[in-house]
């Protein structure tokens, strides 16, 4: 394939599961059709441009964003959760709007790896109408399958799995003394939270949880994946804690992926701070805020329950403590069964570049 692809996503806003997500994509093309060219909507797009050697053009800019449509052969919406109404109709609108483009100028167009929903009464709308006539679709989830099928009954989709599934392990290991993580400092737990509506009510669930650890020798390392943002509430669970965890600063993705991969275990609200737990055998304990969170435990086949799901009652100090020691002393079984399932979900998450060559293929 020698023509062009258009990557639409929540790309340049600096959130390191995002940008995983589109370096993984990235890299994928650049192997599989190397002759094509690339380029991505961004909101930084010098910064994308320079990051991963592609065009970049800025997503605000609908101008800009119909001329790059125009000039494409294909354009992907994707990787991640875009086709959805829980943040805003605003935010579907934008994406889905995308799509509509893309279908109404004869660009073959495709949905990539995606979570879809939840979607409520106008966002189903908005997804039944625009998408109409789409190509192809991939999903990373058993409900967004059905949701999707249910939608746009005439639309080919399979279920795949998340890209970042595929990252490469870092060629060679990060020295994290600095960050008092090197093997002189002990075992340590990863750390990721996001924000959510009902996040005060996580803070003590979560000091709970981190304190629990501190008692078997885990010190908790908490990792802002989405910026300051994520940097701050860590803030708030670590003022709750009668340990001593710490506050990692803002990093790369490389440096992100080898805290991930020394960490003994992690906690994770955020979901790719599970994928790469995942993808570098580290047992987990999640804080499903969204469906595609508990969704990608299910596709692990994850034995462990929720360190608690938003919304629900919070769990007592005796359930939380008993998780926890659980994560511990079952960490060595826990590890090895997530490395038997990761064949299964890199195969997964190939597909998504073979649906794409198939729909290429058809040119």
């Amino acid at each position: 394939m020698t023509g062009r692809v258009l990557i639409s996503g929540y790309y340049g806003f600096g959130n390191l599961g995002d940008e995983a997500l589109l370096e993984v994509i990235v890299g994928q093309l650049r192997r599989d059709f190397p002759a094509a060219s690339i380029e991505v909507l961004s909101a930084t797009p010098q910064r994308t441009a320079a990051d991963y050697r592609v065009d970049a053009t800025p997503r605000w800019d609908w101008r800009a964003v119909r001329s790059a449509i125009g000039r494409s052969d294909v354009v992907l919406s994707g990787g991640g959760g875009l086709l959805q109404s829980g943040t805003s109709l605003r935010s579907l609108l934008y994406y889905a709007s995308i799509v509509r483009e893309a279908i109404r100028t004869g660009r073959k167009a495709m949905i990539f790896a995606q979570s879809i929903g939840p979607l409520d009464f106008w966002g189903r709308w908005v997804v039944k109408g625009f998408c109409k006539g789409l190509d192809r679709a991939t999903v990373r989830d058993q409900r967004s399958l059905r949701l999707l099928e249910e939608l746009l009954p005439k639309v080919p989709v399979e279920r795949t799995a998340d890209p970042v599934f595929l990252y490469d392990r870092p060629a060679v290991r990060a020295d994290l003394a600095a960050d008092g993580l090197g093997p002189e400092s002990g075992a340590y737990a990863v750390i990721s939270v996001r924000k959510i509506a009902s996040f005060r009510d996580a803070i003590p669930v979560l000091a709970r949880a981190v304190d629990r650890l501190a008692e078997h020798n885990v010190r908790a390392a908490f990792l802002p994946l989405g910026g300051a943002a994520d940097a701050a509430l860590s803030t708030d669970v670590i003022r709750a804690c009668s340990s001593a965890p710490v506050l990692l600063p803002e990093c790369t993705l490389e440096k992100a992926a080898a805290i991930f991969q020394g960490a003994r275990v992690a906690i994770g609200m955020r979901l790719h701070a599970l994928v790469l737990a995942a993808r570098f055998a580290v047992p987990f304990l999640a804080v499903p805020y969204d469906p595609k969170v508990t969704a990608l435990c299910e596709d692990l086949g994850y034995p462990l329950q929720p360190l608690w799901i938003p919304g629900k009652p919070r769990p007592s100090g005796d359930a939380i403590d008993q998780l926890v020691d659980r994560l511990v002393s079952e960490r060595d079984g826990l590890a090895a069964q997530l490395s038997q399932r990761l064949p299964v979900v890199q195969a997964a998450a190939e597909r998504n570049f073979e649906v794409l060559g198939e729909l290429l293929g058809d040119e």
